[in-house]
């Protein structure tokens, strides 16, 4: 593909230029844009992630230590609990989804 420096710039077509505007209509701008000038359009993302680090600040604290010994002994092959402790885990498990 070879580029002519020489060549200016194109005109869109028509029906280019219509949905640009058409989707431009619906920006929440108080002053209209000259033609050629940027325009940036903020997302309410900012919202979310901030209700997504409320939400993850109201978690316990995790206790590391805690975690990382069991991740020893699961890892050696060592933890073996019992069926009613695994019955009993799911049973209460269940509750609380329902409940939520």
């Amino acid at each position: 593909m070879r580029i002519d420096p020489n060549q200016g710039a194109q005109a869109l077509p028509e029906s280019v230029v219509t949905s640009q505007n058409a989707s431009s209509a619906g920006a929440q701008s108080t002053a209209a844009a000259a033609p050629g000038e940027d325009q940036a359009q903020l997302s309410g993302a900012h919202v979310q992630v901030q209700a997504l680090v409320a939400q993850a600040l109201q978690f316990p604290e995790v206790r590391q230590e805690k975690v990382n010994a069991l991740r020893q002994v699961v890892l050696e092959g060592n933890y073996r609990p019992s069926a009613s402790d695994v019955a009993n885990s799911v049973f209460s498990h269940l509750l609380e989804t329902k409940a939520a």
